[in-house]
């Protein structure tokens, strides 16, 4: 059953949208901003944030977002992290390295979704403020 914030935030993300669709960039940003704020872990808000400082060529800000955007779920990542028995963690962190999911130290190759596609991000915004 939804909470009444639940409502809120889906409220404000539709109003977005049609400020998006009417061309307001400056409240549609606005308005996806409250919605991460209410709702840190909204992926799709953070990704129509990011495109819409993109296609205002505001790198600094859209590098911004995206450093957020990675430390809230990393930290989310990190938090959901269970500890299993001896057992359970020697034979999936054995499995994982014969899979090429970890290296040999351990350390996961790939990062859940989003992380990983904002991490790409994250590279190219860089070069662009380089330039």
């Amino acid at each position: 059953m939804p909470t009444e914030n639940d409502t809120s935030i889906k409220d404000i993300f539709s109003k977005a949208e049609e400020a998006e669709k009417k061309d307001d960039t400056k409240k549609a940003i606005e308005l996806y901003k409250a919605v991460t704020d209410e709702d840190n872990l909204n992926i799709p808000a953070y990704d129509k944030l990011m495109k819409l400082f993109r296609k205002s060529k505001e790198y600094k800000k859209e590098l911004s977002l995206v450093n957020k955007a990675i430390k809230v779920y990393e930290a989310y990542y990190k938090m959901r992290w269970r500890k299993h028995s001896k057992t359970i963690d020697s034979i999936s962190s054995k499995l994982n390295k014969s899979l090429g999911l970890t290296d040999k130290e351990g350390i996961h190759v790939y990062d859940p979704e989003p992380l990983g596609k904002w991490k790409k991000r994250k590279i190219i915004v860089q070069n662009k403020l380089k330039k």
